[in-house]
């Protein structure tokens, strides 16, 4: 998980953790999540991303789910994105994972904090035919091939739990 090591590198996270309103439905987070993550950022080098901002869809947008796989299979073209008209959002998903890749790549994080339940950034759970299933999105599928640590805002929980 987060080892000293990578303690003072920075840190890629998901825009919306932070309080800005790029979700799908343009709404701000619960603000017991965003102090968490705030908390946990405090003296930390992080960059906001929105992958599906970055894969050049809007805000508000359709709510999406992954059809067929979880995020790794529709990197690997084997499953599908769909919002909720139908409307394939696979390559917006794609780009915008790549893009954020490269901003990561590019501030040399090895870490990113993701919101988890989200098609592009689910750490742990994605949504399939309108439940929670486990699996990742597509950028946290992406960030995980290239060697990326991956934890959501309920991993922050856990941990502050475990704190003395």
């Amino acid at each position: 998980m987060i080892t000293e090591d990578i303690k003072n590198q920075p840190i890629i996270v998901s825009a919306c953790l932070v309080g800005l309103s790029c979700r799908y439905d343009g709404k701000v987070l619960d603000s017991n999540i965003v102090e968490t993550v705030i908390d946990f950022l405090k003296g930390r080098c992080f960059l906001a991303v929105c992958p599906e901002q970055l894969g050049g869809l809007p805000t508000e947008r359709l709510p999406m789910e992954i059809e067929g796989g979880g995020g790794a299979d529709v990197l690997d073209g084997k499953a599908r994105v769909r919002d909720s008209s139908g409307a394939d959002r696979s390559q917006n998903l794609i780009r915008g994972a790549m893009e954020a890749y490269k901003i990561a790549k590019l501030a040399g994080a090895r870490i990113a904090l993701l919101k988890d339940g989200s098609p592009s950034c689910g750490t742990h759970r994605i949504r399939r035919g309108g439940r929670r299933v486990r699996g990742l999105g597509v950028t946290a599928a992406l960030f995980r091939r290239k060697g990326i640590a991956i934890l959501s805002e309920d991993d922050l929980t856990r941990l502050k739990k475990r704190q003395p």
